[in-house]
């Protein structure tokens, strides 16, 4: 009988729950700090959204819808539909560019990896003002772009970037792209190479396997990255600012107007809520997404 008994090596060990314990309490005062502010901040905007404003223009609490029935203006609906799609047409530039580029890292960069890793991330250290002030100097009408492409005879005199939509997205672009580099890459990190060898070898050609094999295993990645895109693309203000004319303004440009010029801080409120709706679902959609891949890959 005692041959019956599990020994103490074979015994099943309980999970240790000491470590996850010691670091959800280090986690603790950061997570309140962090959910605090923003829930009070939060709570603030919406509270301002249904101010009033006095005769100076300094914001007054109160109860008043105006500002939230300003946002059917269409006015307002136009710069929101700009906006949204600013930011979905820089998701897609932003994943075009950034697709091949860690995918040649990730698969053919060797033991240079971290070294390319590295000179595409250190740049974007750099203050971002910083970095648009110098986008738009390449970008301008005597800049460097637009006087190779006269002299190849792609552009001529009357040919402009800047104070147009393309010099917004270009802008949002250069800004943004590196948060889809990333993801992207650690997921093409993780990717099982004897899966596309696989691919290969049951005849499905190079475009064939990229497709249904190299994409769809690397599916979270590109979400991942859509997600850090589009979120601070869908509220910047600077590149438009920098690179766009008065037909270009975005929603971010327009916040900042209705708090600091306009002195109407009830309607960049409710303009603020209606940004922070959007971005919510799309965060909501992104996470549903996730868990629905995380089930389908337990089965």
């Amino acid at each position: 009988m005692a041959l019956l008994r599990p020994s103490s090596r074979t015994r099943r060990r309980k999970p240790d729950t000491s470590g996850s314990r010691m670091w959800t309490w280090f986690m603790l005062p950061g997570t309140l700090w962090m959910t605090g502010f923003l829930v009070a901040s939060l709570i603030l905007v919406a509270v301002l959204a249904v101010g009033t404003t006095d005769e100076l223009g300094n914001p007054r609490f109160g109860f008043d819808l105006a500002g939230v029935r300003a946002l059917t203006d269409p006015a307002y609906t136009e710069v929101l539909a700009r906006s949204l799609g600013y930011a979905l047409l820089t998701c897609l530039i932003c994943l075009l560019i950034a697709y091949p580029v860690a995918y040649t890292i990730a698969l053919h960069g060797g033991r240079y990896k971290n070294a390319l890793i590295a000179a595409i991330v250190v740049p974007f250290f750099a203050n971002y003002l910083v970095r648009m002030y110098g986008w738009s100097v390449v970008l301008s009408d005597d800049g460097p772009l637009l006087r190779a492409l006269r002299a190849i005879g792609l552009a001529d005199g009357d040919t402009r970037i800047l104070n147009t939509g393309i010099g917004v997205v270009a802008g949002l672009v250069y800004g943004f792209v590196v948060f889809m580099i990333i993801p992207l890459y650690a997921a093409l990190e993780r990717l099982d190479v004897s899966l596309v060898e696989a691919g290969r070898d049951l005849y499905g050609g190079p475009v064939r396997t990229f497709f249904f094999v190299t994409l769809p295993a690397t599916r979270q990645g590109a979400a991942a990255g859509l997600v850090l895109v589009f979120l601070p693309a869908m509220g910047d203000f600077v590149s438009a600012q920098l690179m766009g004319g008065p037909d270009q303004i975005m929603i971010g440009n327009l916040i900042q107007d209705k708090f600091f010029q306009g002195q109407n801080w009830p309607l960049g409120s409710a303009l603020t809520m209606l940004l922070m709706l959007v971005l919510l679902l799309g965060m909501f959609g992104y996470l549903r997404r996730t868990r629905k891949d995380e089930a389908e890959a337990r089965r």
